[in-house]
């Protein structure tokens, strides 16, 4: 009787079970090539002789067999079944699945994984709200197809009536001192997604978006570059307009950025400090070696190694040192020329540290970035992924509320991210965020979607973290990144962004207004009572 081992991995204990009917495959070898966690291979089996006949008591028959290993699993990607000619195999999910413990207790090491948190316990709060102020007879709506819309939003310090220092003479307006930098760009900004996270197809394809966008389209949206640096041809090309340098607590990339700043022929649309992001707050920034391809490498000027982000600035240990040093230091380098503005996870102090920014007495905090815990991450400890964080919307009311309690709303602009499009429509959850407050939002998760990520937030894929992406977009190895098309993603990317500029203005018209609008909260409605007190919204039922 053979032995049970019941305190080993088996394939009941995977979270994706294959299922392989041999009766339709023709050995074709595509799904095997397909697959790149090796998650299945060509087998040999003995079966039982077809043919009473034959003398031969069994026969060998060519199979598909599923690896049952802790590293060469099955994540569900689903691309095996996509190249199938006869739809002979496919990955079914095992609802019983205890991978993650088995990993733990065989390993003895915390578990990671890339994409997204899939608890999803709460449920969504901007689901649970609605536009409910339409204008009929006694505040006329707008003609969303004829109607001029003016969709854009700043990006730099915002300076109240009093303080603008300004002097009339002859007829005409004189500065008498200078003015923050400040700049009118459209309120969706590309989320930071460094080169290394994403592959270089993957980040070309998002910088050839922003360009014609720009260029083109007459659309002034732009992109963060993440941490990591970008390519010195494009940090000395005339594109370098449409980014916002991103720099964090690893300070990756940044020697390549000093060292081409002589060379610039325009300024950066902006510099973005990098305290926390939202999926895993507290946590720094996490690269496997895997991932470390030898163009990373040079851009970040690094060995191949897992690179990791401390989880704070080193050296700024309070909001008036990130002022005095952080602020002061980027402002200086740019010539006092470019807004500089923070990000930060949403958190129980995210308020604390906005009203802190509002008191600023040398005005050049530029933005606030607030980050929740819906959104995705390159890399993390699934502890870290799954139960740390703040949803968006809460802490982005109270960030606005708090500003309007001082009169001072909208002098530094709050940009909010995290989740956004998570049911299918980011142009209502942009909308929304806008209406509580938000001057802008940012995105990474649609871009992806966009470009054909497979994974979910139900648990499918979400192998980022491993640099072997099916679909060439958080891949490093070169037969996977080249299946991404580079030129269909940028052009899947504008048209996205054409549909929800049109979408936005569809819910712009009937409320009325012409302009972002702001904080105008009266425009929305929940259908939940607890969410109508929290954020100060009608109530209807």
């Amino acid at each position: 009787m053979a032995a049970v081992r019941i305190s080993e991995l088996h394939k009941g204990d995977l979270p994706w079970i294959i299922e392989y009917d041999e009766s339709k495959c023709i050995g074709c070898g595509k799904c095997t090539a397909a697959c790149s966690f090796g998650a299945i291979s060509p087998a040999v089996e003995l079966r039982k002789a077809n043919s009473i006949t034959s003398k031969n008591k069994a026969e060998k028959v060519l199979v598909i067999k599923q690896n049952i290993s802790l590293e060469n699993y099955c994540r569900g990607c689903g691309m095996c079944a996509n190249v199938c000619p006869n739809g002979a195999i496919k990955a079914v999910r095992n609802k019983d699945d205890k991978y993650s413990v088995m990993y733990r207790a065989i390993k003895a090491d915390s578990f990671k994984k890339g994409g997204r948190s899939n608890l999803n316990t709460e449920g969504r709060t901007l689901d649970k709200i609605k536009i409910g102020r339409i204008s009929q007879m006694t505040d006329p709506s707008l003609d969303a197809q004829r109607h001029t819309f003016e969709l854009k939003t700043p990006f730099g310090r915002v300076l109240s009536p009093e303080k603008l220092n300004l002097e009339a003479r002859d007829g005409k307006l004189f500065e008498t001192t200078s003015l923050p930098p400040n700049r009118w760009i459209y309120p969706i900004i590309f989320g930071d997604m460094s080169i290394g996270a994403v592959s270089w197809r993957m980040w070309e394809a998002m910088a050839i978006a922003t360009a014609y966008l720009n260029e083109v389209m007459g659309i002034p949206i732009r992109m963060c570059t993440g941490e990591g640096g970008i390519p010195t041809k494009l940090l000395k090309s005339k594109y370098v307009k449409y980014m916002i340098l991103q720099i964090a607590s690893g300070h990756f990339g940044w020697n390549r950025i000093i060292k081409a700043m002589p060379d610039m022929t325009e300024d950066p649309a902006g510099i973005l400090i990098k305290i926390g992001q939202g999926a895993k707050p507290g946590d720094g920034g996490l690269l496997l070696a895997s991932k470390v391809a030898k163009y990373v490498q040079e851009i970040r000027g690094v060995p191949k190694a897992d690179l990791l982000s401390p989880p704070t600035h080193q050296g700024l240990y309070s909001i008036e040192e990130s002022v005095q040093k952080m602020f002061l230091s980027m402002n200086a380098a740019f010539k006092f020329k470019v807004p500089v503005a923070i990000k930060v996870a949403a958190s129980s102090t995210s308020v604390s540290v906005y009203n802190n920014l509002l008191r600023d007495p040398y005005n050049i905090v530029g933005g606030f970035f607030i980050d929740g815990l819906a959104a995705g991450t390159g890399a993390a400890h699934e502890i870290s992924l799954n139960h740390t964080g703040h949803p968006i919307t809460s802490k982005l009311r109270d960030c606005y509320l708090a500003a309007v309690h001082q009169g001072r709303q909208g002098e530094i602009p709050l940009f909010a991210g995290g989740g956004l499009g998570q049911t299918g429509s980011f142009a209502a959850d942009a909308f929304k965020l806008i209406c509580l407050g938000a001057n802008g939002v940012f995105t990474g998760r649609m871009l992806m979607e966009i470009a054909g990520c497979v994974g979910s937030d139900t648990g499918k894929c979400n192998a980022c973290n491993t640099g072997l992406c099916p679909a060439g977009i958080a891949a490093q190895e070169d037969c996977l990144v080249k299946r991404l098309d580079v030129d269909k993603v940028a052009q899947n990317l504008v048209n996205y962004i054409i549909a929800t500029d049109i979408e936005l203005k569809k819910l712009m018209a009937p409320v009325g207004c012409s302009s972002l609008p702001v904080g105008r909260s009266d425009a929305l409605i929940t259908v939940d009572k607890h969410i109508s007190n929290r954020l100060d919204i009608q109530y209807a039922c």
